[in-house]
């Protein structure tokens, strides 16, 4: 026997991530005419699901499913956001979430040992102003904001009206031409519905990226007034839904069907008390190519004890508290 044999073996634990959405992503059979989604058959995945996104050949960027009609999650017909003509038999492919138990139990398993998260996307279009259309305020305040391609409005459970991206990500802003440098404050919330807020500088006629991955906008404020038009929109960079702090702990990054290793770039979390300028709190990663709503993102992250099992800690699964 071992001399410390509780090192190795401590039995099985039940862990709870306390979320209430989960990601889903699912394979459909159908077609789409204008706001009506026939699906014919799921051929993979979650059920469908009421808000999810849904993209393809002829379908309208950014759509997603607003109704159920006859379809409960499977075969049948719903309703779409956007009017689209992707007629014939063509492969749909869904993303978004399903609501979940809070807190949600992962499966049973051996609790100091560890686990393997799946990370399971297909992220949506980037696009420099489906946040904040193109707009020229006049002095300090609150953007008007719109939900674009890959957004939606939505109200949360504190009643409150938030843009919903499709999944977390970092925002950017963009001044379209010339133009002085100004302080963009985004505030929103995270993926487990943590407030957050992000301080981005612009620069004059480019394009500023954030570090922090949001899940849900409530307001963007300028300080100053801008001469020049003014977007605010998503990025590439995806952030990730538990705590990365070393590269190793991918055991596998897969992207658009490859069996290879994708050569994306990884941030790992930062672990730093957070403030408006520090990086993402779980760390974020960019594919290596753009997301256009049918490359699917798998990241295989691979859970210590801090993160998972009895000796788990908030901090040792989704970082440190957002500010």
């Amino acid at each position: 026997m071992p001399q410390f044999s509780d090192d190795l073996f401590l039995g099985t634990s039940q862990t709870f991530m306390g979320i209430a959405q989960g990601a889903i992503t699912n394979t459909i059979a159908g077609s789409i005419t204008t706001t009506t989604m026939t699906v014919t058959q799921l051929l993979s995945g979650e059920p469908i699901t009421v808000g999810q996104f849904v993209s393809g050949t002829g379908v309208t960027a950014g759509s997603y499913v607003t109704a159920f009609v006859t379809g409960t999650g499977g075969a049948g017909t719903y309703t779409v956001s956007a009017s689209s003509s992707a007629t014939g038999a063509i492969t749909i492919y869904g993303s978004g979430n399903a609501l979940l138990g809070d807190p949600a139990p992962m499966d049973l398993g051996v609790g100091p040992l560890g686990r393997v998260y799946v990370f399971d996307v297909i992220p949506q279009t980037a696009s420099t102003s489906n946040i904040a259309a193109t707009q020229t305020p006049a002095a300090s305040g609150n953007l008007t904001l719109t939900a674009g391609a890959g957004v939606r409005s939505v109200t949360n459970k504190s009643g409150t009206t938030v843009f919903q991206l499709d999944c977390p990500r970092a925002m950017a802003v963009s001044l379209v031409t010339g133009g002085t440098a100004r302080a963009y404050t985004i505030t929103g919330f995270d993926y487990y519905g943590q407030a957050m807020s992000e301080v981005i500088t612009s620069v004059a006629a480019a394009t500023t990226n954030g570090k922090k991955a949001f899940y849900q906008i409530v307001s963007i404020s300028g300080a100053g007034g801008s001469v020049t038009a003014v977007t605010v929109g998503t990025t590439t960079l995806l952030g990730i839904p538990v705590r990365v702090i070393d590269g190793g702990y991918l055991c596998h990054v897969g992207w658009n069907g490859s069996f290879s290793v994708d050569s994306g770039s990884l941030v790992v979390a930062a672990t730093a008390t957070a403030t408006t300028t520090t990086g993402d709190v779980r760390g974020t990663f960019s594919p290596s190519t753009a997301p256009d709503g049918i490359k699917r993102l798998v990241l295989g992250i691979m859970l210590s004890g801090i993160a998972v099992g009895p000796n788990s800690t908030r901090t040792g699964a989704l970082g440190v508290t957002q500010a």
